[in-house]
């Protein structure tokens, strides 16, 4: 099983500078080789390889003396980041890959090799950067280390993300039944509604902080462009996203957690968030929800417990059909929370029932195929 580890990193001032150097040369590299593979297709319609992307950065080392200051290895690994987003975009259906650019705070970096741990001090070495100061607040998952990604903050904190493989396969999927199975409806009002009557409430983060925020905001604009006074501001701004970003995580982490532990299966919508959006009164909400990260916590978390996760589709009336009889009320708007069906007289709350409609209609799907252990037709995990 593959697992990442992440820990928060000390460098000097002098090591600052390097790793500075490091996050810029292989946002530049990334940009130039995107460039060169982009403008190839468009006239020659030639597909240049991952092989002849890592040749041309010896061309580009001529180029641009500078890079050579640079570990190779973390050059290399943003050709084969290039590579890989096009993979995506070919074979994934992923957007085509775009330019890095500094103010979208790119400021990372990865190391395939050659860095080196002394546990009993808390240091790691990088190369071309030396022994650096690591907290480490809990213990390196067993097994190969492999890639190890430097990154910062907006905020100027630095962080060290591990990944290791310890070469075991992942848990088979526990069988599940209508018992020990729950649906779950997301929202804006209330975060997540249990199939079995349980509400979430949705803390609303970003809501809560937002007078300070606009505040803020407003002060950075005032500054004057390249002063001291407004790098304050900025850092002042960044902070406070930070944590409105900690916070979020932190609430989702431990109501997915908790989720997982209870139940051997999880049925939860597909969303298109994307679109959602475009309801202009409701994006901040949606935004500040952040249902996409919620049950990416749930996926990657059932993966390692054995647990499973389905997925209705889109187009699946959950809403607006009666749990009881299937009775459609096409009628029924986002403002009413409550409604009475016509034809069985139950009244429904409209997060619950769309909750119990979920987990039905992932129960009819698996029903449906020879997958009662969470496997799909391709034989692949229903994550």
């Amino acid at each position: 099983m593959k697992r990442g580890n992440r820990y928060r990193i000390y460098p000097n001032l002098e090591q600052k500078v390097l790793m500075e150097k490091h996050f810029g040369c292989t946002r530049f590299v990334y940009n130039k080789l995107l460039n060169i593979k982009s403008t190839l297709y468009r006239k020659f319609k030639a597909n240049i390889s991952e092989f002849d992307l890592n040749n041309h950065l010896l061309v580009l080392k001529d180029i641009y003396p500078w890079l050579k200051e640079i570990n190779s290895g973390a050059l290399q690994q943003a050709s084969k980041n290039l590579n890989s987003a096009f993979n995506h975009f070919f074979n994934d259906g992923f957007g085509y890959p775009q330019r890095k650019h500094k103010k979208d705070n790119h400021f990372s970096f990865q190391l395939p090799q050659h860095y080196e741990f002394n546990l009993e001090k808390s240091e790691i070495k990088l190369p071309k950067i030396g022994w650096i100061k690591v907290k480490m607040h809990r213990d390196i998952f067993k097994g190969e280390m492999k890639t190890l990604t430097v990154s910062r903050t907006p905020t100027g904190k630095y962080y060290i993300s591990i990944l290791t493989d310890d070469g075991e396969p992942y848990p088979e999927p526990e069988p599940f039944s209508h018992i020990t199975m729950i649906g779950i409806d997301v929202g804006i009002t209330t975060f997540a509604t249990l199939s079995t009557g349980e509400k979430i409430d949705n803390p609303r983060f970003l809501k809560k902080s937002l007078k300070k925020l606009i505040d803020l905001q407003k002060s950075v604009s005032r500054k004057v462009i390249g002063s001291k006074n407004r790098r304050k501001a900025q850092y002042k701004l960044a902070k406070l996203h930070e944590k409105i970003g900690n916070q979020r995580n932190d609430f989702q982490h431990k109501v997915s957690n908790q989720l997982i532990s209870d139940n051997q299966a999880i049925a939860v919508e597909t969303l298109n968030v994307k679109d959602m959006k475009k309801n202009h009164k409701l994006a901040q909400a949606i935004s500040d929800s952040a249902w996409y990260s919620f049950v990416l916590k749930l996926s990657y978390k059932a993966q390692f417990l054995g647990k499973t996760i389905l997925k209705i589709s889109l187009w699946e009336p959950s809403t607006k059909n009666c749990n009881v009889c299937g009775y459609h009320n096409s009628g029924l708007t986002l403002d009413i929370r409550e409604w009475q069906c016509p034809d069985c007289n139950t009244i429904h709350d409209r997060d619950i029932n769309a909750a119990i409609n979920i987990k039905k209609f992932a129960l009819n799907t698996v029903g449906t195929t020879d997958y009662a252990y969470g496997l799909g037709k391709n034989g692949n995990r229903l994550v």
